[in-house]
């Protein structure tokens, strides 16, 4: 396959994603998964917009993988604020920033690991500071992991194992309960 043929087979699945997502959730939570031309953002519905907006980086599935955990995991209150009401240290954070910045995102990141086996796509954890202090990427992973095997073992968030199952469905992975049982056996 070559280069073009991959692109067109991604976007192809972009949009099977955001199909599905809309099918599952819009009805219930007036939100939409929406391909972005730059950084992703989560964009309340306003005077302008009468929906709720995921939107994803550049139009890439993990990206929109990842988006989709972090809506998972924010409250309703949240889910009423731009960005959930989050400040984003960028890239460039020095070595507090970058512990801090981990911690937040272990558990959206176990999510995306669990969306992602659903997809029967590779994961690589993110640590997103590609200018700053060079972060423990082995330590990050175990901590991500770790995460990934208490919601396997205790349970996913409930829109986030929704998600799980109706990803599945689509594109042929494991649903939350498989991947729960793997984890037991």
């Amino acid at each position: 396959m070559n280069r073009l043929d991959d692109n067109l087979r991604e976007a192809k699945q972009v949009d099977t994603l955001i199909d599905a997502f809309e099918q599952a959730f819009f009805p219930r939570y007036n939100t939409r998964l929406v391909r972005g031309d730059d950084e992703p953002v989560y964009l309340p519905a306003n005077d302008v917009c009468a929906f709720h907006k995921i939107v994803f980086a550049h139009g890439f599935f993990a990206s929109a993988l990842h988006e989709l955990a972090h809506w998972c995991i924010a409250g309703k209150a949240r889910r009423l604020q731009e960005d959930y009401g989050y400040w984003y240290c960028p890239d460039g954070r020095d070595e507090q920033a970058q512990r801090m910045f981990e911690k937040v995102e272990v558990k959206p990141q176990a999510l995306e690991k669990a969306f992602s086996i659903a997809c029967q796509r590779a994961f690589q954890v993110s640590t997103d500071n590609l200018h700053g202090a060079e972060p423990d990427r082995a330590a990050f992973t175990q901590a991500v992991d770790r995460q990934y095997y208490h919601y396997c073992e205790k349970g996913f968030p409930a829109r986030a194992a929704q998600l799980i199952n109706v990803l599945a469905q689509t594109f042929g992975g494991e649903d939350a309960a498989a991947q729960a049982q793997k984890q037991v056996a």
